[in-house]
């Protein structure tokens, strides 16, 4: 990842990617959508989101312990709330166990066909 403007343009195509399939009421954490990506490091996440995530459902990414980024946090949590994503008792983040997108990433192997 670079410090300057100039991204990964695979990086950022392969984390946007990931980020738009995310339904509403649905989120992921910066590190779900690296292991997903895959993307070097959650903080590589997080730049590209900074930099080029305008334009995609950028709300539904969160820390791991389901806390908006301070700068954003009035914001994120009143979409999160309008699509009736579970938050906390608290109201303060999501609840993760309940909101986290699961990704199914395995495939199914054809089954093995036996000569009878």
């Amino acid at each position: 990842m670079s410090t300057g403007d100039d991204l990964d343009l695979g990086l950022v195509e392969r984390v946007l990617a990931v980020v738009r399939r995310v339904p509403p009421g649905r989120v992921l954490s910066y590190g779900d959508v690296a292991r997903l990506a895959p993307a070097p490091t959650a903080r590589d996440v997080g730049q590209v989101m900074l930099r080029r995530g305008g334009d995609t459902p950028w709300w539904r990414v969160l820390r791991a312990d389901g806390t908006p980024v301070p700068h954003l946090r009035e914001q994120q949590l009143a979409r999160l709330r309008a699509e009736a994503t579970p938050m906390t008792p608290s109201g303060d983040g999501v609840d993760m166990r309940q909101a986290r997108r699961r990704e199914h990433r395995r495939r199914r192997s054809p089954r093995a066909v036996t000569a009878a």
